[in-house]
């Protein structure tokens, strides 16, 4: 599925806008140093105000195919909050809402499965604490 062609900046604040062109950088940045896995790494920000809301990537798009108007806005319920013709992933939006709701202080939450990060977590006793820096936290 490729990104939609229509544009929602006139739909959306210079603020909303510029988190989209933002975010959407970042998925790019992710997919050019190799940090993607194919679709299920996730990026959220969250945008101002009061009401929780945040931008998460789309279901089924690559993130070198990523763009500012194909982010989907959700709620803390995962209720699309303006027109897309994608899905989230419930497995991203469950871990993003629950950092997003409780930590307010944080605009944006990165979760990559890296090839490093997996070939860690696949060993018996993963990251041992045997240099100074595994053991910074």
């Amino acid at each position: 599925m490729n990104a939609p062609q229509v544009s929602l900046r006139s739909q959306v604040s210079a603020e909303e806008w510029q988190m989209r062109v933002d975010l959407a950088a970042c998925y790019r940045a992710i997919a050019m140093f190799g940090w993607d896995d194919l679709i299920f790494t996730h990026v959220s920000a969250r945008l101002p105000g009061p009401e929780h809301h945040f931008l998460i990537n789309p279901y089924g798009l690559m993130f070198e195919e990523m763009t500012a108007s194909s982010l989907v806005k959700v709620d803390m319920s995962c209720r699309p909050l303006s027109p897309s013709p994608y899905q989230v992933n419930p497995a991203g939006f469950v871990i993003h809402s629950a950092i997003h709701e409780v930590r307010p202080d944080v605009v944006c939450v990165l979760h990559t499965h890296t090839r490093a990060g997996v070939a860690v977590s696949a060993q018996k006793h993963g990251l041992l604490p045997i240099s100074q820096q595994a053991t910074v936290r």
